[in-house]
């Protein structure tokens, strides 16, 4: 009997199915190589990323001078613990903090980082018996326990309860509402600068800083997650320099090193006691293997002027979505921050994923009406013209459809 060939891509999906857990949907793709904003599948298939690893990938695939500081940092030292001084992660502190403020706590990943923030707003107020947060819906947080009730979205809480006490969730601008919910046992408020996986949404004017002067009032942390916002994807190094706002703390993860896993929280001189030794710990947090990857990233993206590159990419995204828009009436709102877009439809975006992937685009849908681009920072103008005409085209299609 003739055995019939299966596909190198096909092979490694077999292999998923025998013995990783099928927690995530997965596309019928295996990928194995990528350059810049362009990645390759197991049969040489080549896609145009504008969604590089869930917006990790803020440089692209393999960036050189990443790779190069990962190459010679792991024939140093991958990883210490946190017993011991290392240059690397001082030397990242320093640079992050210098383009923000505070001091830095380092860790894997932006749901271990807000639930660092988490616990020092709790402990900031532990004298007064302070321990709630007030979060906001849409916004995503992260998957962990504390994580995953701060954030306020009902689907990704079924099945899990009881969740943990110590939240409340309020509509996103609406500040009489916020204070309805402050009471003698609050200590902070938590919210995204940009809202991520809640659709690329971008809070009115004044509101952040009326949340500034609630805290201010109350004495509540402001903490504003930069998880996605964070590492010049608005234009900016973190999204509150683009809103005039200083928060007390901001936690970070996603793009900082490249892709490599690693994750941050900064707060205010003044806070950083509360976190004292004891309290909170990383095993794996500002390993040097990470700490290296995460420097590289930050002087790579200065270096390359990559911050005026955003903000001019992102004018030009505007132009030519707002013409797309006037053409297309299922376009409800375009939603732009930096190398943040949204695509907001009057009818399911999923689709839209499948179709861009079927013409070699790769992209996201989100809050369930929502076309999410995360581009890396160095994208190049050609390749992301391209892969918005190829939207285009996919969304004119669905027009028609619907």
């Amino acid at each position: 009997m003739t055995q019939v060939a299966i596909s190198k891509s096909q092979a490694i999906i077999d292999l998923f199915d025998d013995y990783v857990i099928p927690n995530y949907r997965r596309y019928p793709v295996a990928l194995v190589r990528g350059e810049g904003s362009h990645v390759w599948d197991a049969d040489g298939r080549r896609y145009l990323d504008l969604f590089p690893g869930w917006g990790c990938n803020i440089l692209g695939y393999s960036p050189p001078s990443v790779v190069e500081a990962i190459q010679q940092q792991a024939a140093e030292l991958i990883h210490v613990p946190n017993t011991w001084y290392t240059e690397q992660q001082g030397r990242f502190a320093e640079f992050l903090c210098t383009r923000s403020f505070g001091k830095a706590f380092f860790c894997n990943s932006g749901a271990e980082a807000n639930e660092a923030a988490i616990k020092l707003a709790r402990l900031h107020g532990s004298a007064q018996n302070r321990y709630r947060v007030i979060t906001f819906e849409h916004g995503f947080h992260g998957r962990t326990f504390g994580a995953l009730t701060a954030t306020a979205q009902p689907k990704y809480h079924a099945g899990l309860g009881p969740m943990l006490a110590g939240f409340r969730y309020s509509k996103m601008n609406d500040i009489d509402g916020v204070r309805s919910l402050i009471d003698h046992e609050t200590c902070g408020i938590m919210i995204e600068p940009v809202q991520g996986e809640g659709g690329v949404r971008i809070p009115e004017p004044g509101f952040l800083q009326a949340l500034r002067d609630l805290c201010d009032e109350h004495g509540l942390l402001l903490i504003f997650d930069e998880v996605q916002t964070g590492m010049g994807r608005t234009g900016t190094w973190f999204g509150y320099q683009q809103t005039g706002v200083q928060p007390d703390v901001i936690t970070m993860a996603k793009g900082i090193a490249a892709g490599v896993a690693c994750g941050a929280m900064i707060c205010r001189d003044e806070f950083a006691c509360d976190l004292r030794p004891g309290m909170h710990a990383s095993t794996f947090g500002g390993n040097s293997l990470a700490m290296a990857a995460g420097l590289a990233t930050g002087l790579t993206i200065e270096r390359e002027g990559l911050l005026d590159h955003v903000e001019q990419l992102a004018t030009d995204v505007g132009t030519r979505l707002e013409a797309l828009q006037q053409r297309l009436p299922i376009i409800r709102e375009i939603r732009i921050c930096g190398m943040m877009i949204g695509i907001d439809l009057n009818i399911p975006s999923g689709p839209a994923v499948a179709k861009c992937m079927e013409r070699g685009v790769l992209i996201n849908a989100t809050n369930d009406t929502v076309v999410r681009l995360l581009p890396a920072l160095n994208v190049k103008s050609a390749d992301l013209v391209e892969g918005l005409q190829v939207i285009a085209d996919v969304l004119a299609e669905m027009a028609n459809e619907a």
